[in-house]
């Protein structure tokens, strides 16, 4: 009697994804295109559904959309949090629901528009660290559901707010009502909120008109790929991924001889001693290879010690 073997559901993946290479696709996503469309798209490229974005884009937006592949997926967490750059369009005189130009109109400015000498005058609050409420059309959950389908259903919500830094804000009036930005920010920064402060301090209303993303940590336009172009790289079998290393460069980084490398393997915490004091309680940093392979990710523990937080493929 032939007996039948179940496969878990992890082995099941195993064997359906194709092998490949670990790191970060850095995409230029268009306009009309989600976050989430995009990443679809790259598990048909890579045969593999180990993929995360960083930052989501509206669907309006676009720009820097760095894509984790496999492995890299370790380390969202770490990137995640780097600051990024934004230019884009902030229109003056009308204010939506949704803050942007998709948004139905629900409040409109009848009088003069401020010239750049008053966009200067009150350019100087916006710098630094501010408390920012996420818009009702956003991502952000609240009992579970996020609040953009509350907001379809007619609904507001009181919503907690979240600290974040504006490292840079430069503003310019191109013509009546027309403001070209650039800002630098932190995670979590709202820009349609940002935007919608502006036309307040200015006193009027505002919405964002046009955005895009040109820096991401360490991922810029530079590297990034147009969706057609990464269609024909894909079916040419050679899609180009930032390095594990490359994408954790603020981190400091140690590397390690074979005898370490093979402790991290097997996770051996203790061989962690030869590391040293951790230069700060906080301390991350990454450890590689003579040749430059990230191996490891590892944390500042307590007593002076490390902790082991990823472990990379061998």
């Amino acid at each position: 009697m032939n007996r039948l073997t179940r496969m878990s559901p992890r082995a099941r993946r195993g064997r359906e994804e194709a092998p490949g290479p670990s790191g970060f696709l850095v995409v230029d996503k268009p306009a009309g295109r989600t976050s989430h469309d995009v990443v679809d798209a790259a598990r048909r490229w890579f045969g593999t559904r180990r993929i995360g974005h960083l930052g989501t884009l509206d669907p309006q937006a676009t720009g820097v959309l760095p894509l984790a592949v496999r492995d890299a997926t370790k380390l969202i967490p770490f990137v995640v949090g780097d600051p990024k750059v934004y230019r884009g369009v902030i229109r003056l005189g009308v204010e939506t629901d949704t803050l942007d130009g998709d948004g139905r109109e629900v409040a409109r400015h009848a009088g003069a528009l401020p010239d750049q000498a008053a966009v200067c005058a009150v350019l100087a609050s916006f710098p630094g660290e501010h408390e920012q409420v996420p818009p009702m059309y956003s991502a952000v959950k609240q009992g579970g559901v996020p609040l953009y389908r509350l907001a379809r259903q007619g609904q507001e919500v009181e919503r907690p707010a979240r600290a974040v830094d504006v490292t840079a804000f430069d503003v310019a009036v191109t013509a009546p009502g027309r403001l070209v930005f650039s800002v630098a920010c932190s995670k979590g920064t709202y820009v349609r909120v940002l935007a919608q402060d502006l036309g307040r301090a200015l006193g009027t209303v505002a919405h964002l008109g046009a955005l895009r993303r040109t820096e991401f940590g360490p991922f810029g336009l530079g590297e990034a790929l147009p969706l057609d172009r990464v269609d024909d790289l894909a079916r040419d079998g050679v899609l180009p991924v930032v390095s594990l290393s490359a994408a954790m460069m603020r981190y400091r980084a140690v590397v390690a001889d074979a005898g370490l490398i093979t402790a991290i393997r097997h996770g051996r915490q203790q061989a962690l001693r030869v590391l040293g004091a951790p230069r700060a309680a906080a301390e991350v940093v990454r450890i590689e290879s003579a040749d430059g392979v990230l191996v490891a990710v590892a944390e500042a523990a307590g007593e002076g010690g490390w902790r082991l937080a990823r472990v990379m493929a061998s």
